[in-house]
């Protein structure tokens, strides 16, 4: 097979559709829409939602919710994660990346819970830990360093 041979598979490519063509191509005279009429103008039909005046489905159904734009999103772990590292390691995001803990750093970094136990001596650096987990990790031994 060469490249002049390829060609589209059967049905793939169809022709185009010639209108006002005369009355044998069945798209004469009107051209498909009809007689006279909004959708027959020209630029004529409704905008997207529009229901011929009646209010619109959008605007019947309440509004529900709120988004916060200026919340803070955390890559969250627990310390029961932590127990996958050796006594003595620095854990950062990168190292949690590695590891497969996290999947991505969220955009203000990682916060540690205090979800768990933890038995090893280690160096935690992250961008936020709530108040148990860093109580657990000092209770230790372990050091706590914030970003």
């Amino acid at each position: 097979m060469k490249m002049h041979d390829l060609t589209p598979a059967v049905g793939a490519r169809t022709s185009q559709k010639r209108l006002g063509r005369g009355v044998g191509s069945g798209l004469g005279k009107t051209s498909g829409k009809g007689h006279k009429g909004q959708w027959a103008r020209s630029g004529g039909g409704v905008r997207i939602g529009f229901e011929g005046g009646q209010m619109p489905l959008m605007r019947r159904i309440p509004k529900r919710g709120f988004d916060n734009n200026w919340r803070k999103v955390y890559s969250v772990i627990n310390l029961k994660d932590l127990e996958k590292f050796e006594d003595g390691a620095v854990v950062n995001a990168e190292s949690l990346l590695q590891m497969g803990i996290l999947s991505k750093i969220e955009p203000y970094g990682v916060k540690v819970l205090g979800d768990g136990e933890i038995t090893k001596k280690l160096t935690v650096q992250a961008n936020k830990f709530s108040k148990s987990a860093e109580e657990k990790i000092k209770k230790i031994g372990g050091n706590i360093e914030v970003l």
